[in-house]
């Protein structure tokens, strides 16, 4: 796929989704949104949010969490998923901020990623939406998925799609990107139960042509 069809993927999202849908989980203070952002993995935002107000209420700062009990925090997480490793990646990476960055969570990739339970996904969720800094393109699910029906990408590694994703589109939308694929595998593109008639990118989808209309086709024939 070329630059100019990918742009008018990015238009036909912003045309549908004017506004990025902006919630605890992914904007907000530097420090709750990576802690948010690790709590994501494997999960729904509902459990997310569940956990937030008693997490946060306990732990306001990465001072505070540092200093938790990773038990205790364990049993507040559990709702999340896989809650002992997370419990000891936040709490580990908030010990890290405060005794090797004063305290603040960092603003560069190289850092972030140096934090437990951060991967390049993390930390571009982290630098976009609490820094406003484009590093690269974060691929969750909902962009992978996304990203190979619209032939915007054949990899199946994350980095590799990742890389496939900012060749295409310019750097000024970076940030937008995940949010648009993320809202529009929400509301529209849902695993295993597609609303293909609804879909503004079904005119580049691959799934559409050779599974909807494919089926069409043969039908009528």
């Amino acid at each position: 796929m070329d630059s100019d069809t990918a742009c008018s993927i990015y238009r036909a999202l912003c045309s549908c989704y004017p506004e990025r849908i902006e919630n605890g989980i992914s904007y907000g203070d530097p420090f709750r949104v990576l802690i948010l952002t690790i709590l994501s993995a494997q999960t729904t935002d509902r459990s997310v949010e569940a956990v937030r107000p008693v997490l946060f209420s306990r732990y306001p700062s990465p001072a505070d969490l540092a200093a938790a009990d990773v038990e205790e925090v364990a049993a507040i997480v559990r709702p999340t998923g896989f809650y002992r490793m997370k419990a000891r990646h936040i709490v580990g990476a908030a010990r890290m901020i405060v005794e090797e960055y004063g305290g603040s969570v960092p603003c560069r990739m190289e850092d972030l990623l140096r934090l437990p339970g951060v991967g390049r996904k993390t930390a571009n969720i982290v630098l976009s939406n609490a820094f406003g800094i484009s590093e690269g393109i974060a691929v969750d699910t909902h962009v992978r998925r996304i990203s190979r029906l619209l032939g915007l990408t054949d990899a199946g590694e994350p980095a590799k799609i990742e890389k496939d994703l900012t060749a295409l589109f310019p750097r000024a939308v970076w940030g937008s990107v995940n949010a648009l694929l993320v809202q529009h595998g929400r509301a529209v593109c849902i695993a295993g139960r597609p609303r293909c008639t609804a879909c503004v990118l079904r005119a580049w989808c691959r799934y559409y042509r050779d599974e909807v209309q494919g089926n069409r086709i043969a039908t009528s024939t």
